[in-house]
């Protein structure tokens, strides 16, 4: 206590000392005095509860996520030519992120009608971007002739969608094993292992040729148990990119019939896939056309641009409209306990795009415009002075030795990498060799992407294949 305090107490005691002459007068006083003496306790030493064990000494450091990681090392990199090829996100010609037009647009008709407000949604989100959000997923004809048994909440985008559907699954099939592909992408092993549901993995990834081990798939859903929950990627699949055919996606849906599996679809890049939002809804719609049961979740992160404003859906397609209304109830419960309601801004503007027709259109350009983008870039490959890597070249009697040097280069420059981080320039020779060596093999092969500064200093950024405009950065070698 401090000094000024204690001098107030001292002196209120000692008046409190004095004789008063009266009886009532003297209880008082002792009742005074014990008030002051509690008061006047010595306190511990402030640093008497550091001595104490904490609560959290026992907590251990969590691993960086790989995928956020790599996007904050590349914010603290201060190297001025340098490429992100971490977190999956659209880039302009100058990489920069891109705002849409329609986005803008939406964002306009928010701030200038003067109807729009900052209130709590309800505990399901914004009741008209779940109607807009269920039919382009469903399409209208599907939609509307299966409306009464199709649940829709707003959810904290695909991320959030996939934590509704794993609590619920939790909750509601609780001796059920989901199985998810190897590999997939990360997240969805840590949205079902902190959801308390167990997960197995299938194949999906024939190692030799980088295609769909659609055997491997088939045998290893047909030998789960009865009942199983399997999450398949509705198309575009993270992070391979490699998508059953429509052939392909018939077998799985014979097969989740026959076995009684329940599927847990995860779209999270209708339109930015192909281009075409219904082509990209292909495997969902097969499904809900024949009658399954299933849980679909969606996310508007990628085709509008709306990374930041966590914006998507989680979608239950039940038996009927009874089971629809308890389904919501508890899917309402689970969004309670986690964020309570949902955000409104990325809910306005996916709403207002998709219910205004000039809008929706021009959504749909800007798109296509995206993916066609994507697609031509993986076609064009590596700038020709960097990196001769074809993928329309026919193999030749000598491809099989270029590989095996293109491979051994790679390993080589790999091991200096790693193992001598602070001797770039051998690993750098090995890279330049890279660029004169003619390799005739497929994109699918194309495996390190290795950034060179300016300096000349070598750093990995990503494995799989990303092609570069030169301008953009001093050089990249695939």
């Amino acid at each position: 206590m401090g000094c000024g305090a204690s001098s107030a107490s001292h002196n209120v005691s000692s008046s409190m000392s004095k004789p008063t002459g009266t009886a009532s007068s003297s209880a008082e006083q002792k009742v005074v005095r014990r008030i002051i003496s509690a008061a006047l306790i010595p306190v511990e030493s402030e640093n008497s509860f550091t001595n104490m064990a904490s609560w959290f000494d026992k907590v251990p450091e969590a691993p960086v996520d790989p995928i956020l990681g790599l996007n904050a090392a590349f914010k603290a990199d201060p190297a001025a030519h340098k490429l992100n090829l971490g977190v999956g996100a659209y880039r302009t010609e100058d990489g920069k992120p891109w705002v849409l037009s329609s986005v803008k647009r939406a964002e306009e008709i928010i701030l200038n009608s003067g109807k729009y407000n900052k209130e709590y949604l309800p505990i399901d989100g914004l009741p008209e971007f779940n109607v807009a959000s269920a039919r382009l997923m469903f399409g209208e004809q599907l939609y509307e002739a299966n409306a009464a048994r199709i649940v829709t909440v707003q959810s904290l985008s695909g991320t959030g969608g996939l934590k509704i559907a794993a609590d619920f699954i939790h909750k509601f099939m609780p001796h059920a094993t989901v199985y998810i592909s190897d590999p997939t992408w990360a997240n969805h092993k840590s949205i079902m292992s902190l959801a308390g549901v167990p997960w197995k993995a299938y194949r999906y990834i024939d190692r030799a040729t980088n295609g769909l081990d659609f055997g491997g798939m088939v045998a290893d859903l047909d030998a789960a148990p009865d009942g199983s929950v399997v999450l398949l990627h509705s198309c575009a699949h993270n992070p391979t990119g490699v998508d059953p055919s429509t052939d392909q996606w018939a077998t799985l849906a014979d097969l989740v019939h026959r076995k009684g599996h329940f599927v847990l679809f995860d779209n999270a890049y209708q339109g930015f896939a192909s281009g075409d939002l219904d082509r990209d809804a292909y495997s969902v719609r097969l499904f809900l056309q024949r009658g399954f049961q299933f849980i679909v979740t969606q996310s508007f992160a990628k085709n509008f641009g709306l990374y930041a404003e966590r914006i998507g859906a989680c979608n239950v397609i039940t038996g009927n409209e009874r089971e629809a209304n308890c389904v919501r109830s508890q899917l309402k419960l689970i969004s309670r306990a986690t964020f309570s309601n949902p955000p409104i801004h990325g809910a306005l503007i996916v709403s207002i795009v998709l219910s205004n027709a000039e809008l929706t259109a021009l959504w749909k350009s800007e798109l296509k415009s995206m993916a066609d983008r994507i697609i031509r870039m993986r076609q064009v490959g590596c700038p020709p002075n960097l990196a001769l890597v074809s993928a329309s070249s026919s193999p030749s009697s000598s491809s099989s030795s270029h590989h095996l040097l293109l491979f051994l280069l790679r390993l080589v420059a790999l091991l200096v990498l790693f193992l001598r981080p602070d001797r770039p320039g051998s690993a750098n020779m090995l890279l330049l060799l890279l660029c004169v060596v003619p390799a005739w093999t497929s994109l699918s092969e194309c495996r390190l992407c290795i950034a060179l500064d300016a300096s000349r200093s070598c750093s990995i950024v990503s494995y799989g294949w990303v092609p570069v405009d030169r301008a953009a950065t001093d050089s990249i070698v695939c």
